[in-house]
């Protein structure tokens, strides 16, 4: 077999460890280079029911770093006992490996990194006929996944989950080993891009990663790792949508279900349920198994999903219950999810839910903690959005890559209008590969997120290189993808290139532009804010007739200071109210100050 050729501008003498790992071991290596293989099953969300199990393979799993020429992948440890090996430690999941040890060479690691746990399947599930799947939240950058030294799915792009079914490699009432080989490498046709080098040290040369973007690239499994089970004929995906027409909600559902045999008829209930207990329900017979089941349900005496500060009761949320059974094998599968009602409409003018305008008062935010990194942090994130309620704040954008499931929920359960943002960072070198990679990961987000109320926007990308040749026809060719995908919500991209020179704005619905005047324009100028803001607001306005957020301002910090000086209150409150548009420009619809609270810039 051949292995592919992997050179690049910025990359000539290096082969990724990723690419390594798939021309050694034979695996589909067309797809891994491009990084189309898309992962199998859907992505709802684990949760247990009466019908479906869900087993947490959360905690101190077994690590190593490879360092020595990709010695796992010539000595095959997805066949071995990593915790056997010279050089292995504990390693929590989920969380960043980069901050976890007192070493240095385990956090600048670059390359591939090995995990693996034992985990048991109990004998019911296999006497039950349960289908099992493995699903991951997050791996980053790169993951190839063994269980019982069998490869069982492969997933490029970090922040997104992937999930595949493993029934046929279980051993069903014994122990089985689960290995995850993680590649942090990022390249000139990754999402987002990096680029490897080598430095001169003491020591000798040294390989580092040099990145587009200015925050840390943590690598590691980063949210949880979940077995689940499902019968034979299972729900596989749901897509909702609400139409509000004055008093009348209805709820269109798209059920997707899977398993099935042609003979089979399905009968399916799908619920919306309130706090209350009240129940709206449609039954559906499908004869000769389809696929899928589409539907409108009326909900009576609807309660609407409202952001923060916009209604006495933000963020309420209706229970959606999927009940599917399947004739031929007796077994009917069981799946809830929260499910808030709202509508999403926009103009030139401005963004509309329920019909009345918004206005965005918040942040961008990162998911970085101490010690865990980009893992996922569950007190760390409430206390956040306790925070963020106290300050007023009613919107995040999801700077710069998706965020966890478990945080969009707290989120939305709160009334946080989110816009939900690709890993596309300081995107440039706009090629065929890199364009493709791109549309995946907008496949996945939107996938992932589309059901979600809190979502009020797409952004593709955060400050690419819009002014540079071919960018016009990239961003065109992304937004039309996404908006394919969804059109009930607004596209945008986060753009810091001036409007003279910008190819991406003509395809957004809002323009979302990052600025930070008296910082890294007229440093310490607070005087010109006002009038620069001002200008640039309206200068985008005019050229493309949409309405405005300016999605990034602020000012620099001091690490570690989280007390209230009163020469930094006095800059706060002549320096925000400077960035405040709504005066003077009608369609204004807010602001996001960056950062909030943690930021580890690279």
């Amino acid at each position: 077999y051949h292995c592919p050729a992997h050179r690049t501008p910025y990359n000539r003498m290096w082969l990724p460890a990723a690419v390594l790992l798939t021309c050694l071991l034979d695996w589909s290596p067309a797809d891994a280079v491009l990084g189309l293989h898309l992962p199998q099953g859907g992505v709802l969300y684990p949760r247990t029911s009466e019908i479906r199990e869900v087993q947490s393979l959360d905690g101190i799993w077994n690590f190593k770093l490879d360092t020595s020429d990709q010695e796992g992948v010539r000595n095959r440890w997805f066949e071995k006992d990593i915790s056997e090996m010279d050089g292995a430690m504990p390693m929590p999941v989920p969380s960043s490996y980069n901050d976890i040890t007192a070493s240095a060479t385990v956090r600048d690691h670059v390359g591939l990194v090995w995990y693996d746990r034992g985990f048991f399947v109990p004998k019911s599930w296999q006497n039950q006929s349960f289908r099992v799947w493995l699903r991951f939240g997050s791996v980053n950058y790169f993951a190839q996944v063994w269980v019982n030294g069998k490869k069982v799915a492969e997933h490029e792009i970090g922040h997104l989950p992937f999930t595949t079914e493993i029934t046929d490699v279980l051993k069903f009432g014994q122990e089985n080993k689960l290995t995850v080989a993680v590649d942090n490498i990022l390249g000139y046709e990754t999402i987002p891009q990096g680029s490897l080098h080598q430095v001169p040290t003491m020591e000798g040369l040294k390989t580092i990663q040099r990145y587009t973007f200015d925050f840390y690239n943590y690598a590691g499994i980063h949210r949880p790792v979940y077995l689940y089970t499902t019968p034979q004929v299972y729900v596989d995906d749901v897509e909702l949508t609400t139409d509000i027409d004055g008093a009348r909600v209805h709820v269109n559902y798209n059920l997707l279900y899977k398993g099935y045999s042609p003979t089979d008829t399905i009968n399916s209930t799908l619920s919306v349920v309130d706090k209350d207990m009240v129940v709206c329900y449609e039954t559906c017979i499908v004869e000769n198994g389809s696929g899928n089941i589409s539907g409108r349900i009326e909900v009576s005496s609807p309660k609407l999903w409202w952001p923060y500060l916009m209604a006495p009761d933000p963020g309420y949320l209706y229970t959606i219950e999927i009940n599917l059974h399947s004739s031929e094998t007796g077994v009917t599968d069981v799946y809830r999810m929260s499910y808030g009602l709202r509508s999403m409409t926009w103009d030139n003018n401005t963004v509309y839910i329920n019909d009345r305008p918004i206005y965005i008062r918040g942040f961008g935010r990162h998911e970085d903690s101490d010690i865990r990194g980009k893992g996922l942090d569950l007190p760390t994130s409430v206390k956040d959005h306790n925070l963020l309620q106290w300050i007023g704040a009613n919107a995040y954008r999801t700077s710069h890559y998706p965020y966890a499931e478990e945080i969009m929920d707290l989120a939305e359960s709160q009334g946080f209008m989110i816009i939900d943002e690709s890993p596309s960072v300081n995107t440039e070198n706009f090629t065929q590969i890199l364009l493709e990679k791109h549309k995946i990961a907008m496949a996945e987000m939107i996938n992932r997120d589309k059901n979600r109320a809190c979502v009020i926007m797409w952004s593709v990308a955060n400050e690419p290189r819009t002014a540079d040749k071919g960018a016009g026809p990239y961003f065109g060719s992304v937004v039309g993808y996404a908006r394919a995908l969804d059109s009930s919500r607004p596209i945008t991209a986060v753009l810091n290139r001036w409007y003279t020179v910008d190819q991406a704005g003509q395809f957004m619905d809002v323009i979302c532009f990052n600025r930070y005047n008296g910082w890294y324009t007229e440093a310490g100028q607070l005087e010109s804010i006002q009038l620069a803001v001002e200008s640039e607001a309206q200068n985008w306005r005019e050229k493309h007739l949409k309405p405005v957020i300016m999605s990034e301002y602020g000012a620099d910090t001091y690490e570690g200071l989280h007390i209230q000086l009163p020469e930094l209150e006095g800059i706060r409150k002549e320096y925000l109210p400077d960035n405040d548009n709504r005066k003077v420009l009608r369609s204004w619809c807010g602001g996001e100050t960056s950062n909030w609270l943690r930021c580890l810039t690279a």
